[in-house]
């Protein structure tokens, strides 16, 4: 008797601001918290499941599902905004006991990202933002195709030859695993209620102010495609601009799909990154290790 075969999108579950929340958590050390995009019928597994065990040899990786997306409990009457999804993200770093990540935010997820920490800069160690929203710009015919998108898996289809630079990485079978994804119970129904035309407003509304980003302490990795359709490339130089301890590696032939586009190259990249972070941190002070005292 053959066993039903294990949906790999689905991974631990924990209450998150009081939402049963779809996560993954793999490897240790400094954790470090993956933030997804917001394409129809994404999870943190579709969106960093190549980037997870590679950054598991190095950091305690944490990957959830964030609210209307993926596994994830959709309340009844859940307000789909920045507030929302960045008091999941608190909380659930809360419910997992950390006290401060690193933070990693792809598109949406990179909005995410920026938010929190500005509004908890205390809860955030270093930060990268992959092909990130989170600052002004006009919606591009990419982004409104995704925000846009109807359950086909034609439709699913053509968003994926917008998000991918290598027509190769493009398949039916990709197509109609995503189209399935997209079509779950309660799946379309949430997104459709997230950005509706007109969408420019969505944009809008995941900008965080220019002062609020300028005024950022942290060190910060802005990583973007090249051949990006879906944000454009004027975002991550807006970014590196605003963000004084900030730096930018553009990939050439690449689309919206860094992490996947070029997984080796993005997980090392990112990895080293956050490495650094122990180096140029102060030691906590041990009450017993014998101190100097100043001199008079």
């Amino acid at each position: 008797m053959s066993s039903a075969p294990v949906n790999p999108e689905i991974g631990l579950n924990i209450v998150a601001a009081g939402i049963s929340t779809n996560y993954h958590e793999v490897g240790h050390g400094d954790p470090v918290l993956l933030i997804h995009g917001s394409g129809p019928g994404v999870s943190a597994w579709a969106n960093w499941r190549l980037t997870m065990p590679r950054l598991a040899t190095r950091f305690r990786v944490i990957a959830p599902d964030m609210v209307g997306f993926g596994f994830t409990e959709r309340p009844t009457g859940v307000r789909y905004d920045l507030d929302t999804w960045v008091g999941h993200a608190l909380g659930l770093l809360d419910a997992l006991r950390i006290d401060r990540a690193h933070i990693v935010g792809n598109s949406f997820g990179g909005a995410l990202a920026l938010a929190l920490a500005i509004r908890h800069p205390q809860r955030v160690r270093r930060l990268v933002l992959m092909g990130a929203a989170g600052v002004p710009f006009t919606l591009t015919p990419g982004l409104d195709a995704v925000w846009g998108y109807q359950p086909s898996v034609e439709a699913m289809r053509r968003l994926l030859d917008i998000f991918a630079y290598d027509r190769r990485l493009v398949n039916d079978e990709l197509a109609e695993l995503r189209y399935r994804a997209s079509i779950r119970p309660g799946v379309q129904e949430a997104f459709a209620a997230m950005f509706p035309a007109p969408r420019q407003r969505w944009v809008d509304a995941l900008a965080s102010p220019e002062e609020a980003i300028r005024a950022l302490p942290h060190e910060t990795l802005i990583v973007h495609g090249r051949e990006d359709r879906v944000i454009p490339l004027s975002n991550a130089l807006t970014l590196a601009r605003w963000i004084h301890r900030s730096q930018l590696h553009v990939f050439g032939r690449c689309g919206h799909w860094t992490q996947i586009e070029h997984a080796e190259r993005f997980a090392t990249l990112v990895g080293d990154f956050l490495a650094e972070a122990s180096a140029d941190e102060p030691r906590p002070l041990d009450p017993h290790e014998p101190r100097m005292e100043p001199l008079l």
